[in-house]
């Protein structure tokens, strides 16, 4: 309570800088951005927004002309405006339509405006902007982009409550691991909203950072309390128990989290300060939920002991209208619902303080024997038929997986907002005035070189002028009227920013048209802007996608080959596990890129996958996985040691960890399922993905892949070379239960 009080304190006294633009180490296009920084002052480089005007009766209409004047005027005048490109001055000669009747201003923003500044600002200026009949006015542009604070964290909590008082049938129970994820969550985000301050963290990282937190602080949490559960039904006392747990479940926890946050950290050897930001805030997160588990959550075992397998009626009434509660702020229907809710939940405690028949617990029904559960009877019913189960899940996998061949990354812009949304319409009334190429235009920063002379400039219009793909280029505009250093050029493809041609198209400025056009002279021009930044940013993480992969895999190889002194059980496991991965990228490649079921999860059309969203799910999902790795294994491992029966081993195991493994996949798949009501693309699309990867990894792969190739593999599944036996660390994956049984309390 103390760290959560220092934390959130420190966080709303300093505050966060986030960033909501991504720079790359080395490439073309930051050299270009830093010649308009030393020349030009920073214009087209910072944070650009448009105003995009229609008058069916000519923009030239002296109202029209003189309304649009002053309102340039009013928004130059603003705080983080640095400049204002009116298409009524010569240097915005060419954002005029040839029918004159639709046109746009340039607004650039300084660098250190973030997302709610820049749509505070779009908001006041729509708020007064002169539109009538003959006059409409929209405000486009990434930096003028609606930006809404995300509410999806409280429709998964909602879901989860039900999740865990179905699986425990305990609203202490359930209170336990939703204490422990939202202490981990809050101090985790205000960490990082501490850390933006001095480095790199994008905008939605404390979003993803929730996201992961929620999911495996609330996992966590449920293997440490079905572990005490367990205990005290064997008859240990609530301490004893608690001690069990944190030795038992608690070191498996530590281990599993661990490994998440070493995947995360991985990023750090992208050498991008934008993914590093993202890996260091999502590792924080889960540390910080690591920890809590350990501290908090024996904490409240404490308190509750015994009553942890007691429910009362009134604790059921009352947690679902809490859930209810959390439902209607995360979907916002207003404030007043959620008071309603809240009043009920504490009036059912209230009364059932008073009322006797509230008062009854709900008594648990005895457990049945082990190899009469349905899990037990499950598994026997795979390990007889494996190679019926292996085809069928691999094919299964290998279908959704097929997509991911067509992946394309990329970034989505402004085309892919909802169609209701002043973004989105003018970014439509751009496309239909100037063609789909002006929603992205490349800037083409020129060095003149010691003469200074603009007749390279205006030949390098002229060539790119000539070249397939290019709609149109702006003639040379240079830093100072005499003797200038440099000329800026702006050149409008004939496709969109998300379309491949336009990547072929910068790639042949860069390599062709260019070079051969300043050749012999000591002049240098680079390609520019943020469509080019987005093209080698992709490039860059393309590059070291593989070399990343192989590192992910090699150490959970490793560490599970340390773990469970076995070469064949890692083997499997990063063989399913690429499965499974690369069937949720199949799937979000389908959805979100070819716009398969779009309007189903609140985008308007489909675009590229951006670029490190195939990394930051590598990274996640190989380490929730371990999650569920762990704790099965573990307990195969266990009966096996104990019994020598490799079949029944793997039938027991299962059935003692089937319940937890699905109760804790539901609640992964609600909670990442509820990002789907983000208004943020990229939320949705993580979201999409660590669900489906999930769920995946939950049914087909502990259900059906691992029963049916451990059946398989028999008595080899952990075969060890002696001599690599003697070189590994000896690390238990999990403890031993120290204190005898002893009475319940």
């Amino acid at each position: 309570m103390a760290f959560l009080i220092i934390v959130v304190g420190a966080a709303s006294i300093i505050g966060s800088t986030y960033d909501t633009s991504p720079s790359l180490p080395d490439s073309e296009s930051t050299r270009g951005f830093a010649v308009i920084d030393q020349y030009f002052g920073g214009i087209g480089s910072g944070n650009q927004g448009t105003i995009v005007f229609e008058a069916p009766g000519g923009i030239d209409d002296p109202l029209v002309s003189a309304s649009m004047t002053a309102l340039f005027a009013q928004t130059a005048a603003k705080d983080g405006v640095v400049a204002v490109t009116s298409p009524y001055t010569p240097a915005g000669g060419g954002q005029i339509t040839a029918d004159r009747t639709i046109a746009y201003a340039t607004v650039d923003l300084d660098a250190d405006v973030d997302d709610e500044e820049s749509e505070a600002l779009a908001r006041a200026l729509s708020a007064t902007a002169p539109r009538s009949e003959n006059l409409t006015i929209e405000f486009g542009g990434e930096a003028f982009a609606e930006f809404e604070p995300p509410t999806a964290e409280l429709i998964g909590l909602s879901f989860a409550v039900i999740v865990l008082i179905l699986a425990f049938g305990s609203v202490l129970a359930m209170g336990m691991p939703i204490g422990v994820a939202l202490f981990g969550v809050v101090i985790g985000s205000g960490l990082t909203g501490l850390m933006s301050n001095v480095g790199s963290f994008p905008d939605f990282s404390v979003t993803l950072g929730a996201m992961i937190g929620l999911g495996v602080g609330i996992d966590y949490a449920l293997f440490i309390v079905s572990r005490y559960r367990e205990l005290t039904h064997k008859g240990y006392s609530p301490l004893d128990a608690t001690v069990g747990a944190i030795s038992t479940a608690g070191r498996a926890v530590i281990l599993a989290g661990l490994t998440v946050v070493i995947s995360l950290l991985g990023m750090l050897l992208i050498g991008v300060a934008f993914i590093a930001g993202l890996g260091i805030a999502a590792a924080t997160t889960v540390l910080v939920t690591i920890f809590a588990s350990l501290t908090l959550l024996p904490a409240f075992l404490g308190f509750a002991q015994g009553r942890v397998a007691v429910t009362r009626v009134r604790g059921l009434v009352a947690a679902a209208f809490v859930s209810l509660a959390l439902l209607a702020a995360g979907l916002e229907v207003g404030a007043a619902y959620i008071l309603i809710f809240l009043a009920l939940a504490a009036t059912t405690l209230a009364v059932g303080s008073f009322w006797g028949p509230l008062k009854r617990p709900v008594e648990s029904k005895p457990e049945r024997p082990m190899n009469e559960t349905f899990w037990y009877r499950w598994s026997h019913r795979i390990q007889g038929h494996p190679w019926a189960a292996v085809g069928l899940a691999t094919t299964i996998l290998l279908v959704l997986a097929i997509p991911m061949l067509s992946l394309q990354m990329g970034f989505s812009d402004a085309g892919n907002y909802p169609d209701d949304t002043e973004t989105k319409k003018a970014y439509d009334l751009l496309s239909d005035g100037f063609g789909p190429g002006f929603n992205g235009p490349l800037l083409i920063a020129v060095e003149l070189g010691p003469e200074g002379d603009m007749a390279v400039a205006q030949f390098l219009v002229e060539a790119m002028a000539s070249t397939n793909g290019v709609q149109q280029v702006s003639a040379p505009i240079p830093n100072i009227a005499e003797f200038p250093d440099a000329a800026l050029i702006q050149v409008i493809p004939s496709t969109s920013p998300q379309d491949r041609d336009t990547v072929d198209l910068v790639k042949l400025l860069r390599s062709e048209v260019i070079p051969l056009s300043v050749a012999g002279t000591l002049a240098t021009a680079h390609v520019t802007g943020s469509v080019a930044a987005s093209i080698d940013f992709t490039a860059l993480l393309a590059s070291r996608l593989l070399v990343f992969i192989a590192a992910v895999l090699a150490l959970s190889f490793l560490l599970l080959m340390v773990m469970f002194r076995s070469l064949l059980v890692p083997l499997k496991a990063v063989a399913m596990n690429l499965l499974s991965i690369g069937a949720s990228y199949g799937v979000i490649v389908a959805i979100f890129q070819w716009g398969w079921a779009s309007g189903l999860v609140g985008i308007s059309a489909g675009a590229p996958i951006e670029p490190f969203v195939p990394m930051m799910l590598f990274a996640i999902v190989f380490g929730l996985s371990m999650d569920y790795e762990v704790f099965l294994i573990s307990r195969i491992r266990e009966e096996y040691d104990r019994t020598g029966d490799a079949k029944n081993s793997v039938a027991s195991g299962l059935a003692m960890t089937a319940k937890v493994i699905t109760a804790a996949a539901a609640i992964m798949v609600v909670v990442f399922g509820s990002f789907l009501f983000d208004p943020n693309r990229v939320i949705k699309l993580f979201g999409t993905g660590l669900a489906l990867a999930v769920f995946l990894d939950a049914t087909l792969v502990r259900l059906l892949l691992v029963p049916a190739t451990m059946e398989l593999l028999g008595d080899r599944n952990w075969w060890l070379p002696r001599w690599l036996d003697k070189l590994l660390p000896n690390i238990a994956d999990e403890g031993e239960v120290a204190a005898p049984p002893s009475p319940a309390d």
